[in-house]
């Protein structure tokens, strides 16, 4: 059984990855980023303050928000930095397969381009790619949930929704961004979960094939919602 740390497992982000890894049968240690804070403590997660002897059995160490600097000294494992800010030198994960021998810290690979990269191998005879994301808050982690709840209360009391939180109007709106080539994201008024909806065309004179499905991807009987993604 794996043994993970998880750090930032009181935030959004970190509290999926606590879940989903749990419902996968590892061996899961929930740590904060620093100091427990009163709320992380009084939660339904029990959550840990890190320090290096928490770490000396751990094989795997998954960032989900910044820990003191110390925290990680002496660390001769495996880490995956799954924060927005990663070092931008270190690899990006692979799209499956096993951990790249060598490598001791590995950053990670957006959705968006995990999906189009694999593609290749899902789909055969395209000619030309296209899409539409649809983005909820949760890019911004806890502050985007909470700004969206914030709003929405507010518009259903019939008060101006402050955006000092997300930057932007969301509740009860659908904002599209400018385009991107052939791809435009929307940002839609939801707590979890990203679509992306591709639009293939087939290459002139073909036609489009499914293929069979590479390792760590499944095809799906329906149109998944956000929530199964």
């Amino acid at each position: 059984m794996l043994k993970i740390a998880v750090v930032g497992a009181g935030a959004l982000l970190g509290r999926e990855l606590v879940d989903t890894l749990e419902a996968r049968d590892c061996s899961v240690l929930p740590l904060s980023h620093g100091p427990t804070t009163v709320e992380e403590e009084l939660g339904d997660v029990v959550i840990f303050a890190p320090s290096p002897a928490l770490l000396e059995e751990i094989e795997l160490v998954i960032l989900a928000e910044t820990p003191l600097p110390e925290i990680l000294e002496g660390f001769k494992g495996r880490i995956l930095d799954l924060r927005p800010d990663a070092e931008a030198s270190l690899e990006p994960m692979p799209l499956n397969g096993p951990w790249p021998k060598g490598k001791l810290a590995l950053r990670n690979r957006p959705a968006v381009e995990q999906v189009l990269a694999t593609l290749p191998r899902l789909v055969g005879g395209i000619g030309e790619v296209g899409g539409t994301h649809l983005r909820s808050v949760a890019f911004q982690g806890d502050k985007g949930l909470d700004g969206l709840l914030e709003q929405t209360m507010a518009v259903l009391k019939g008060e101006d929704p402050s955006i000092e939180k997300l930057g932007y109007r969301a509740a009860f709106e659908v904002i599209p961004q400018f385009p991107r080539g052939r791809f435009v994201e929307v940002r839609v008024p939801a707590f979890h979960g990203d679509l992306l909806v591709l639009h293939l065309t087939a290459a002139p004179g073909g036609a489009l094939t499914q293929l069979e499905a590479p390792q760590g991807v499944t095809w799906s009987d329906h149109p998944p919602s956000s929530r199964e993604v």
